[in-house]
């Protein structure tokens, strides 16, 4: 090819890349996705800890530039941030003029003054994190000083004590109308874990090569999602497949959340032709919650119900809170494994969990 030919063809593709419209990266990066949350917090970096700057509803489809860690950055109106990725889905439809609802942005309370509760009980920690230590607990309609902010959390005096809130459970004090949180779970903390992850995959799929730690994750989020709608606060020891905490900072999230009931999600691997779910339990305190859950399993979700049993495993034998780890079928089997592998499965597993778990903090 001539060279000033070659020189020719470089420089129209250079001017062709300058004149794009700056948008046009917002709908080409990673095209538009639906969001599949209550409400989904938008952060102002790709970071669990990050600011929490606005809010996108359920069914909300928005455009996504880029990812990072499993974070995606979308853009709806003039505002962008960061969402968690898990939870959206490609959307065909663009995000506005196509009849979906139109993605909004619910701007966090302003900083300074006084706050409002809108969670029924809102506990209060020593520093910013649920990792922190309990000091009080504030209940819905109660006001409190904000004295600092920062990171999605804000320190509060409230009363005699002073401790941090997550920011998105208040409200400022003249929007006393933000909804309450409420449900039969209202006020309880469950800690879920989605087993394995990082570079441990856990067990493989003998037929179909599904990697366990993908599906216990997507199975916890479907957890978190209905007893978050049962008024639960929902702590998660992971959010992304690269993530894999030790198996001692599962168990001590139980502790530092002050959580009610902790579950462990997993699927199983088996030699022979072993089929069905199984709930495990280490002791006599976690008995109770493992017949609740595996009585709502056995009440057909797809897969049979191999009962309780004993369990020596270490998220529940250093647990200090009431504590099951759930089997939800054996990768190893064929027929297991292809019914895993739906997300109407999946839904079934993370509902009837939930109705145990409330029927054994409720009864």
């Amino acid at each position: 090819m001539p060279k000033r030919l070659l020189l020719s063809l470089v420089c129209l593709l250079l001017c062709t890349l300058v004149a794009s419209p700056g948008g046009a990266a917002w709908a080409e990066g990673k095209g538009f996705y639906k969001v599949y949350a209550d409400s989904l917090n938008v952060r102002s970096e790709p970071a669990r800890d990050a600011d929490i700057i606005g809010s996108l509803k359920s069914g909300s489809v928005v455009a996504v530039a880029e990812e990072a860690h499993g974070w995606y950055k979308v853009k709806t109106g003039g505002n962008s941030g960061w969402v968690a990725g898990y939870y959206l889905k490609p959307s065909e439809k663009e995000a506005t003029g196509t009849g979906t609802a139109a993605a909004t942005v619910k701007s966090a309370p302003q900083s300074g003054g006084k706050l409002v509760v809108t969670a029924s009980a809102l506990r209060v920690r020593q520093g910013p994190g649920t990792d922190r230590e309990i000091v009080t607990v504030v209940y819905a309609g109660d006001e409190v000083q904000e004295l600092e902010r920062g990171s999605g959390w804000v320190k509060i005096s409230a009363g005699s004590s002073t401790g941090w809130v997550a920011l998105e459970y208040v409200a400022a004090a003249g929007q006393r109308q933000a909804a309450v949180k409420t449900g039969e779970l209202s006020g309880k903390v469950i800690v879920v874990d989605p087993g394995h992850g990082g570079r441990d995959p856990g067990m493989i799929g003998t037929t179909y090569d599904t990697v366990e730690k993908e599906i216990n994750l997507q199975t916890a989020l479907l957890l978190k999602d209905k007893l978050s709608g049962m008024g639960a606060e929902v702590v998660l020891t992971r959010v992304s497949n690269s993530d894999k905490p030790e198996l001692s900072e599962r168990a001590a999230m139980s502790r530092s959340t002050g959580a009610d009931v902790f579950v462990s999600i997993h699927y199983n691997s088996s030699p022979s032709q072993a089929s069905g779910t199984l709930t495990f339990y280490y002791g006599d305190r976690d008995k109770k919650l493992a017949h609740a859950v595996e009585s709502r399993l056995a009440g057909g979700i797809g897969l049979k119900s191999n009962g309780i049993a004993f369990g020596d495993y270490h998220v529940l034998r250093e647990n200090s809170r009431p504590a099951v780890l759930v089997e939800l079928g054996f990768l190893s089997n064929a027929g297991d494994e292809a019914t895993v592998r739906t997300e109407s499965y999946r839904s079934k597993a993370a509902a009837a969990i939930a109705a145990g778990i409330s029927d054994y903090l409720t009864r």
